[in-house]
């Protein structure tokens, strides 16, 4: 194949359909937009949601909940993360974020016992759930809460 002989593949281009261009194009006179009415119109069209008047259904549901303004977004890291850091280290929130471990330290760090823990390291975390807790001590580990 040469340069000159390349052509896109069968049926990948389209040509655009030009409305409005007379009677034998099959989308002349009214241009697909039938007979009158706010859709034949310039700028015609009801915005998203609007259901001619009918009241509409984000009006029709309750209102649900709230949003919590001391709600507070942790860093989650699981035990089988924390394998890949040496016998002994100590593991802080700034060493995991260094690590790429965590992406960003939002409002602490929780730890929580997804996975295994097979090294025995000193954890220093935020929070950690009990379990977390459990199994870092059963390796010999220790957690301390920051």
């Amino acid at each position: 194949m040469k340069l000159h002989e390349l052509q896109p593949a069968e049926g990948s281009r389209h040509t655009r359909k030009r409305i409005g261009r007379g009677i034998g194009s099959g989308t002349g006179k009214t241009a697909g937009k039938g007979h009158k009415g706010q859709n034949a119109r310039s700028g015609g069209g009801v915005r998203p949601g609007f259901e001619g008047g009918q009241n509409p259904l984000y009006r029709r549901l309750p209102k649900r909940g709230f949003t919590n303004i001391s709600r507070k977004e942790f860093a989650i890291v699981s035990l089988d993360a924390l394998n890949r850091f040496e016998e002994g280290t100590v593991v802080t929130p700034e060493l995991l974020k260094e690590t790429g471990v965590i992406s960003a330290l939002r409002d602490g760090v929780k730890v929580l016992a997804n996975g295994e823990l097979t090294v025995k390291l000193t954890v220093k975390a935020h929070k950690f759930s009990g379990a977390a807790a459990e199994k870092i001590a059963q390796v010999g580990g220790t957690t301390e809460v920051i």
